[in-house]
């Protein structure tokens, strides 16, 4: 039986800064309100970074208009929280405007289960932190979730942890530290677990990107209002996803984007250690030189 999850991520509501247009996005979200309406989903995720945050009171307005611009939405909603939802909030004030719990959790939706990983996605910003931290916990819950996982797995977080390349990213190609977590490797190894297909799927990043890693194929989606891949207009992204024997994702607006396939089952033969720590390659190299 088949899923199908209407996605909107990083809509950025708020004043607009860089190439985030965050002027544009409640007019965009009544978009993606018709959309998902439309679409007849069997749940909306929001993969965070709702706001552009500024200070307390401020992203509280914000955070409560954006709350407000979801109430049309007729399916499911599950929200996630991004850096800037955490900035200068709490997990407890996302919490009570959204009306749900927001620790990490999954849903069964046809023959898949929805793993909603809500790993800590606060910047931290002092002695010897600058970034995300993978904290303990949450990679425990995410590696008990996979090794338990009876059925096909969607991983959604907010932060991507594929480690894939920011070449040309206007945030990350020189910042690629604050694109992922410090531990993504492990958190790569606890996916690696699993005995069923694993499709993970994130925002943060600003873009529309597919990449395999061992078997485990990640998405990252496109932000509602950026703009640095759409000369200045808002992207308008958001997307629609449906999971069954084959994977099918498409993402509307100004950067559209689709990928259709089908999810593995095998991981990959392990990489190889640095050659010259291979007995057999150190070897030849040594013969050769």
């Amino acid at each position: 039986m088949t899923a199908r999850i209407a996605i909107v991520a990083d809509i950025h509501h708020g004043k607009p800064s860089a190439t985030k247009r965050g002027d544009a996005a409640l007019p965009l979200m009544d978009e993606f309100a018709r959309f998902a309406n439309d679409a007849k989903p069997d749940l909306v995720i929001d993969l965070g970074d709702r706001i552009s945050d500024e200070n307390r009171d401020t992203d509280l307005v914000l955070e409560r208009e954006i709350a407000e611009a979801f109430r049309p939405v007729s399916a499911p909603i599950r929200h996630i929280n991004g850096n800037h939802d955490r900035d200068h909030l709490e997990v407890a004030d996302n919490e009570v405007i959204f009306g749900q719990p927001m620790a990490s959790e999954t849903l069964d939706i046809g023959d898949w289960r929805i793993v909603l990983w809500r790993a800590d996605a606060k910047i931290h910003r002092g002695p010897g932190v600058s970034g995300f931290v993978l904290r303990e916990a949450d990679l425990l819950w995410l590696s008990r979730t996979v090794q338990a996982a009876d059925r096909p797995l969607l991983v959604v977080s907010h932060v991507p942890v594929s480690g894939h390349a920011q070449t040309g990213n206007y945030y990350f190609q020189n910042n690629p530290q604050f694109s992922t977590y410090p531990m993504a490797d492990r958190a790569r190894a606890a996916l690696s677990q699993a005995r069923v297909p694993v499709v993970c799927l994130a925002g943060h990043v600003h873009w529309n990107t597919v990449t395999n890693v061992d078997g485990v194929t990640h998405l990252t989606q496109q932000s509602l209002t950026e703009s640095f891949t759409t000369q200045g207009e808002p992207a308008g992204a958001y997307g629609l996803i449906e999971l069954g024997d084959t994977v099918s994702w498409r993402v509307e607006g100004r950067d559209p984007f689709a990928h259709a396939f089908r999810p593995a089952v095998s991981r990959w033969t392990p990489p190889l250690p640095p050659f010259g720590e291979h007995p057999e390659i150190s070897g030849r190299l040594k013969e050769a030189s």
